[in-house]
Parts: structure tokens; C-alpha cells; sequence
């Protein structure tokens, strides 16, 4: 047998396990999602002004369904690593919208937090764990094309924590730009919001966070200056003097619970309404 042909039985033997998948270039490269109730439930524990309850606590330190979570999340990132797939039936959905807020787990779990602050007008993208790079990636298709007066960037948490691997300020920033110089060609007004405060993450032991946060703040609050973007202070409303957030405010020093995400809330509209005001008058 010739080389070529050897080169070719091989390849095709170590892609008949992935054979019944889409490949390649396809229409709809999206599988359907399985459920996964635990996650539901943890989402709604994690925003609730009540302690955490013992029995989910016990299932979310299970090593077994931590291994199954860990394998779950490699195989999303081997083949969706900015999980295009998860708002794309939402988006082909969607009619005219006003405000479509970009982010991380703090914007997804908003909307778990305050459902009523979303609706068909105000959309939460927001996925959890992801880093800015992740967000530019999906800015196309879950901002751009829904065609929003505004768009909520909130990013960087993860970042910070090296979600993605190890990046610099430089990085983040970079991020930052390159979604807001997408949303300026496209007409959008940008409201860029403040990284929530914290002092450390549950999942990445060892980290102090706290001064590396109000440095890039204070980045991301002269970026909006500089640009004419309004900025959403949510750091200077929910931190103490350390830089941690405060205790009220969240279970795991991260996460917003209902208290926190109430005193979010009319930062976000006050900054959305002026954007808007703002992207109207040049528009004119």
C-alpha cells in the first residue's frame, strides 16, 4: 500500500468516532444542548439573599460531577470555544432591540437575579467563565447583528483570573477596543461597564485580585472618556475600602446576589438612557 493511501486509511479511522457530527463548513454546526438541571438550580442559589443551601453545596463539591463538569467544558471549548452556538436560535428570534448587555456570568446570572429588567427590547448575553477574548469572538453575532441602539460591555472578571489562560492588561484592553470599534462602525452607543470589585476567586486559589481590578478600572473609565462612551461605576457602588465587595452584596465574593444586582440596576438604565440620548444625537 502506498504511503498516501496509508496516510489516508489512518485519517479516516481516527475521524470515524467523530463521523455522526457536522464537519466542516456547515449550516447549522449547533448541537442541541443537554439539560442540565443542577445548573439551574445553582444559578438561582447563587442570587438569592439566602445562604447557600448545604445539600446543593455537598452536589457541587462532588469530585465525580466535577470531573463530568470539567470534561463537559473541554469538549464545548474543543469544539465551540466561544460558544457561538448558545444564543444563535435566541438571535434568529429576535425582533428590534434596544440594549443587548454583553458579558460574563455576572450578566448572564442578571438575568436570573431580576428577570424583569430583560425582555424582547433588552437582551443578556452574557456566558459564564468567559474572558473578553470569548466575547469580542460572539460580538458579531450576538450584538451586531441584532442591531441594538446600545450594548452593555461588561468583562475583564475572568480575565483576571486567567479563565482562558494567562493574558496581560494589554490583552483585556485590547478586547475592550476592538467590540467598542465594532459598535462605532455599526452605529451602536457603548456603554462600558465597571468590573465588579473582588478580592478573591473560589476557583483560582492564591489570587488577590482587588488592585489589579481598580487599575483596570480606572483604564476602562478613562477609555469611555476618552471615547465619548458612558461609563457604568458599578465598583465605586459595591466595594469596600480593600477593594473587596461588599458581604451583603454577594455569597462567593464574585457574584452579585439580588441586594447586589439591585444596586446595579439603576446605574445600568441611568447609563443605557444617556447612551442612547448620546448615540441619537449623532445620528442626527
Amino acid at each position: 500500500m502506498s504511503t498516501r493511501l496509508l496516510l489516508a486509511a489512518w485519517l479516516l479511522a481516527a475521524g470515524a468516532a467523530h463521523a455522526a457530527e457536522p464537519v466542516g463548513m456547515v449550516a447549522d454546526p449547533c448541537a442541541p444542548r443537554a439539560p442540565d438541571p443542577l445548573g439551574a438550580e445553582i444559578s438561582r442559589a447563587m442570587v438569592a439573599d439566602e445562604p447557600f443551601p448545604p445539600a446543593l453545596l455537598a452536589k457541587v463539591m462532588d469530585p465525580a460531577r466535577g470531573a463530568a463538569a470539567e470534561k463537559v467544558k473541554a469538549e464545548q471549548a474543543a469544539r465551540d470555544w466561544a460558544d457561538l452556538c448558545r444564543y444563535r436560535a435566541d438571535n434568529l428570534a429576535a425582533g428590534p432591540v434596544d440594549v443587548v448587555f454583553m458579558g460574563d456570568s455576572i450578566t448572564e446570572l442578571w438575568q436570573v437575579a431580576d428577570l424583569g429588567f430583560f425582555g424582547p427590547k433588552a437582551l443578556d448575553r452574557g456566558i459564564s467563565g468567559q474572558t473578553s477574548a470569548q466575547m469580542l469572538l460572539r460580538f458579531p453575532a450576538d450584538v451586531l447583528a441584532l442591531r441594538p441602539k446600545v450594548v452593555h460591555i461588561l468583562a475583564g472578571t475572568n480575565d483576571v483570573a486567567g479563565n482562558t489562560g494567562p493574558s496581560r492588561p494589554e490583552d483585556l484592553k485590547n478586547n475592550i477596543r476592538a467590540m467598542a470599534d465594532l459598535a462605532d462602525v455599526a452605529g451602536i452607543a457603548v456603554v462600558i461597564g465597571a468590573i465588579p470589585p473582588a478580592d478573591l476567586f473560589l476557583w483560582r486559589a492564591g489570587l488577590r485580585p482587588a488592585g489589579q481590578i481598580v487599575e483596570l478600572n480606572a483604564w476602562l473609565k478613562d477609555f469611555a472618556r476618552q471615547r465619548g462612551y458612558v461609563f457604568a461605576d458599578y465598583h465605586a457602588a459595591m466595594a469596600r475600602t480593600d477593594g473587596a465587595m461588599l458581604p451583603e452584596l454577594s455569597k462567593d465574593h464574585v457574584h452579585p446576589n439580588r441586594k447586589g444586582y439591585a444596586l446595579m440596576r439603576p446605574i445600568a438604565e441611568r447609563a443605557v438612557v444617556q447612551a442612547a440620548k448620546r448615540g441619537a444625537q449623532r445620528r442626527r
